[in-house]
């Protein structure tokens, strides 16, 4: 198992992972976006924020991000996390591992609030945030419509810094210590083995 920063190369491998979703009320998209849309995605997060992808033997088998929560400049303290994992590589502990490690490297880039935004349909993922120590902050009845249901969305928030009174900028992920990172993702990776 390898743990890794995503690059524009991995596109087609997380578009067929994201396409297990498409027809599921987890994401609001109703159609597959394109591979060149899908790589901008990738490129534009990824020069700010982590964007991580795991491997089983070469193969990716999840993704996981963090992304600007809101557009205005007060928000800058704050990221919303995403998560797609290959349904043959959930309940493992890859998730954990991958939410885990996005939430360590926010907290080294100075964000002090991280989201999940859930379908309130989807209990397991409810928990799951839950079980990170997510707190439910937002219930918004009737958000989306897909799948000819009107369907609920949860919006979970987990601190991982006091906020300051004069915070510094958000650090970009570019502008960490790449060593110490590639440490933290190698030793998420050791952990897994054997897991998935």
């Amino acid at each position: 198992m390898q743990i890794r920063f995503a690059t524009v190369e991995d596109t087609d491998a997380l578009l067929a992972i994201y396409n297990q979703y498409i027809e599921t009320n987890i994401t609001f998209e109703y159609v597959l976006p394109s591979h060149q849309e899908f790589a901008e995605r990738i490129r534009s997060i990824s020069a700010f924020y982590p964007y991580l992808v795991a491997e089983d033997r070469g193969r990716i088998v999840g993704y996981a991000y963090a992304s600007r929560a809101f557009e205005r400049a007060a928000y800058a303290w704050c990221a919303d996390l995403s998560i797609y994992l290959d349904k043959n590589y959930r309940s493992h502990g890859l998730g954990r591992s991958l939410y885990e490690l996005l939430c360590e490297i926010s907290k080294r880039q100075g964000i002090n609030l991280v989201f999940g935004v859930v379908t309130g349909t989807n209990a397991p993922s409810v928990a799951f945030h839950k079980a990170l120590g997510f707190k439910v902050v937002g219930d918004f009845p009737h958000n989306g419509y897909k799948n000819q249901t009107w369907l609920s969305v949860y919006w979970l928030a987990k601190e991982l810094l006091p906020a300051a009174a004069n915070p510094a900028p958000v650090r970009s992920v570019q502008a960490l210590d790449q060593a110490q990172l590639q440490e933290l993702l190698t030793s998420a990776a050791a952990r897994l083995v054997g897991a998935c």
